[in-house]
């Protein structure tokens, strides 16, 4: 095996320094939280000797740390790395109390259990971070209320719109996934189903009243949701928390690419606080930060579909390969989750909105970004044929002012002020209600 570790972020820098939750070391201690855990439940119900559980942790805590790459190495005979880690076990508890590692359990009971367990702590960690994008969301939302800007559809200048709305309904999106996430992550559940998911080591081990006990025991020890029933193949915890997962990496994800579009040359309505720079172009303030969102945006829902593959496949009481797929798929989807909603976090903070560049584009078609509201307010009084004579003759570069001007004048009608009616800021709707709505107070936080 190499001394080197595979994957220190090289090829990955969208999570570097925030994919520690998930790294080997990680799980390593999760799966031995979770053996653990199951020597103190059966305490709780009643079948091991009081102290056991102290036991057990007081001689793992004391020992030498175990050698994640040896156990890496020792996990390929069995398929997985509980097998040998409880031999590890074993070998560094007082005798007395060796019967009770992994008493009746089966491998995937601690694996999974230890999964859900890093995947609880790591999504709290993106669930907390959306919040922080959504605070600093709602801040920018609310500074640029009322700054009237180029509206885009189908990659086209439409109608005016404001920057502000536009950040409010990125806003939308992040608490959407915020909240998403959260259910996912209370509903993770611990894992106890014995060697096929009936329970029947733990029914021969404490009697069929403890045995019943024994998952609830187990779950709340590990600070998990108690399932239903043993969920070997049942894998909607592990497909909706990637559904979560995926979507709060989406949220984050049309930021930077929005930010990564209004950042071009030609446009430079919006600046990250900090530009990446060019090995070959000084001048160049490339906008690293929605770069590198954007890349876990495009690799996430790959591996959200590859979770639902193997929960799909699931067959049997126990899942072959398809069970095995889903560790490295989560972790992976987890480290990517990290570190796009904390790059996301730091790009809306510092995020800058260029005010000339923002007005220099909302001309950029001399005024035909009204040509709706022309043809709505004038349409009536000059016919839409004449309308769209305006707006075709506008589009040859002719003045607008002055061709609605003579429009009016041919029949003959005072009642339509030109200035006002091309002016942007007077066709923005209920931009800034809509704006008010959405960052206004809601009812479960503090006002």
């Amino acid at each position: 095996m190499s001394e080197s570790p595979v994957d220190v972020g090289l090829l990955t820098p969208v999570a570097v320094g925030n994919d520690e939750p998930v790294t080997d070391a990680a799980f390593l201690a999760a799966l031995v939280h979770a053996e653990v855990a199951l020597v103190r439940a059966y305490e709780i119900v009643g079948t091991a000797p009081a102290g056991t559980g102290d036991a057990v942790q007081r001689a793992l805590i004391g020992a030498a740390p175990i050698d994640p790459a040896a156990l890496a190495e020792a996990s390929v005979a069995g398929g997985n790395p509980v097998i040998p880690l409880v031999s590890e076990l074993k070998d560094r508890v007082p005798e007395d109390v060796r019967p009770w590692v992994h008493r009746g359990a089966t491998s995937q009971d601690i694996l999974d259990s230890a999964l859900v367990f890093v995947a609880r702590d790591a999504s709290d960690l993106v669930a907390g971070t959306l919040r922080e994008v959504a605070e600093a969301l709602e801040d920018f939302a609310r500074a640029h209320r009322d700054d009237v800007a180029a509206g885009r559809t189908l990659t086209q200048h439409a109608v005016p719109t404001t920057v502000g709305l536009r950040a409010a309904n990125w806003l939308r999106g992040v608490r959407r996934a915020e909240q998403r996430l959260d259910a996912a992550t209370r509903a993770l559940p611990a894992q106890l189903g014995g060697a096929a998911g009936t329970l029947a080591s733990f029914v021969e081990i404490a009697g069929r009243d403890a045995a019943s006990r024994l998952t609830a025991a187990y779950a709340e020890v590990l600070q998990l949701a108690t399932p239903e029933a043993p969920w070997h193949t049942t894998r909607w915890p592990v497909t909706e928390l990637g559904d979560a997962l995926v979507q709060a990496v989406d949220a984050v994800g049309v930021i930077a690419a929005d930010v990564a579009t209004l950042s071009r040359t030609e446009i430079g309505e919006l600046a990250e606080g900090s530009g990446g720079g060019s090995s070959a172009m000084p001048q160049k303030r490339n906008p690293a930060a929605s770069v590198l969102i954007r890349s876990a945006a495009l690799r996430a829902p790959q591996l959200g579909a590859t979770l639902h593959l193997a929960a799909a496949l699931a067959v049997d009481e126990r899942p072959d390969g398809a069970w095995h797929a889903e560790w490295p798929t989560l972790r992976e989807l987890l480290r990517l989750a990290l570190g796009a909603t904390a790059h996301g976090a730091s790009l809306v903070r510092g995020l800058r909105v260029d005010p000339e560049a923002v007005a220099r584009n909302l001309t950029a078609t001399g005024g035909l970004i009204l040509a709706e509201r022309l043809s709505i307010v004038l349409g009536p009084i000059v016919g839409p044929k004449r309308v769209s004579g305006i707006v075709r003759a506008a589009g040859k570069g002719e003045d607008l002012d002055a061709l609605v001007e003579e429009a009016l004048v041919e029949v003959g009608t005072s009642s339509v002020d030109v200035g006002p009616l091309l002016d942007p800021a007077n066709y923005t709707g209920l931009a800034g209600d809509l704006v008010d709505r959405i960052t206004a107070p809601r009812e479960n936080e503090d006002t």
